[in-house]
This record gives C-alpha cells, structure tokens and sequence, in this order.
C-alpha cells in the first residue's frame, strides 16, 4: 500500500507540471495534493515546516497566476480588451496545441487591443505584455513544482 500512494504522490507531482502549462489544470495545488500524499502514506513524512511553506507558496502562487498577465498587459500599455484577448487567447490556444497556449496569449492581447481600436504599435506592446505575464506564471509554477519534487525525491 506504501509503494502505491507513494507512485501516486510522485504522479500528483509530475501531473503538476502538466498544470504549469495549461490553463485548465491547477498544476501547483496538483502537486502539492502529491506531496501531502506522500507525506501521510509514504514511508518519510515531511517536516510540518516544509508543509506550510509549500501551502503558502501554492496559495500564493495560485492567485499570482491570475494576476501577473494582467499586471503586465498593463504595464505594457494594454486595455482591459488586451487583457480579456489574452485570457480568450489562452483558452482557445488550448484547442491548437502546445504552441497555442504558448501563442495564444500573445495573438489574443493583440487581437483584444485591436479591437478596442488600439494602432498596431500599442496593440504588440500589449501582447508582449500579456506573453510576458503568461511566462513569468509559468516558470514560477515550474520552479515550485519543480522544488516539492526535489524534496520529495530527498525524503524517499
């Protein structure tokens, strides 16, 4: 029973990086249900420290997912429509595969700009805004999730 919730735990964990891609699937709190799978069925539990840390950064994490494309579209200059192209981006990307998530993003801000009745120059600035925001979520997510393996790989 030990070895199969300790399989699971280590899949949980793996099927969060999944998550730091798309959209839909909330990679980091996936990872973290691994990680407290591990930590009460596995055979080392975890120290109630690293638990805690790792909820805060999830939580954390979670909300900044949301919040760091609209900073930056912002930031760039864009508009409430860039900020809504780019979410719609996002979604719809999730239709194209992996380069349209990666894409989707960046085509949707532009779109949204442009439909607002933004010129091409501040329509561009904002998708480079939003496919920052979606870049930077990402590689934190990875780093998080890719930090809960680590430990979970020590504890083994």
């Amino acid at each position: 029973m030990e070895l199969l919730m300790t399989i699971l735990g280590f899949i949980l964990i793996l099927s969060g990086l999944l998550g730091s891609f798309l959209p839909l699937l909330p990679g980091p709190p996936i990872s973290y249900a691994g990680l407290l799978l591990l930590h009460f069925y596995g055979n080392t539990p975890f120290s109630n420290i690293i638990l805690i840390v790792f909820a805060a950064l999830v939580i954390a994490l979670v909300f900044l997912d949301y919040l760091l494309p609209i900073w930056t579209t912002k930031k760039f200059g864009g508009s409430k429509a860039g900020q809504w192209g780019a979410t719609l981006g996002v979604l719809l990307g999730l239709f194209a595969g992996p380069w349209g998530i990666v894409l989707g993003p960046l085509f949707g801000a532009y779109l949204g700009e442009l439909v607002a009745g933004s010129n091409n120059t501040n329509a561009w600035q904002s998708a480079k805004g939003a496919f920052l925001g979606f870049l930077l979520g990402t590689g934190l997510k990875i780093i998080l999730i890719g930090s809960m393996l680590l430990v979970a790989f020590q504890h083994i």
